[in-house]
């Protein structure tokens, strides 16, 4: 599959985790944005590509003075998801307080997800 992320300066995309049978790739299409990877801080910027096989702890979080698009794209092969305790995640709050292999504990607590347009969405810099 494919997802398209907009990230905010601070901003992670997700929670820090990895996938037991899944691999992902990632490139960063405009913007700064840190990557958390194997407890190492990657600073990126626009054409970054990273490359995670599978078993890679990992997140993104937006960093710079203005949002980040990150295209990515991996292949579930299964949902075997891996939420791992994390200092470095938990300074970008990006990581859980105990090691749990369920999103819903992994995500509790945030609010749910809803659809629609991100605040600012015409300030994107597309054709720049």
């Amino acid at each position: 599959g494919y997802q398209l992320a907009v990230l905010q300066p601070g901003q992670p995309n997700g929670m820090y985790h990895r996938e037991s049978d899944n691999q992902e790739d990632f490139l960063v299409l405009f913007g700064e944005c840190l990557l958390l990877v194997e407890e190492q801080e990657r600073r990126l910027q626009a054409w970054d590509f990273v490359h995670c096989p599978p078993d890679t702890d990992h997140i993104f979080v937006g960093a710079g003075s203005g949002p980040c698009a990150i295209l990515m794209m991996g292949a579930r092969v299964s949902e075997a998801i891996v939420y791992p305790r994390s200092q470095l995640a938990l300074r970008h709050a990006a990581g859980v307080e105990a090691e749990t292999t369920s999103a819903k504990e992994a995500y509790a607590p945030f609010p749910e997800w809803t659809p629609g347009r991100p605040e600012g969405w015409a300030e994107l810099p597309f054709g720049s």
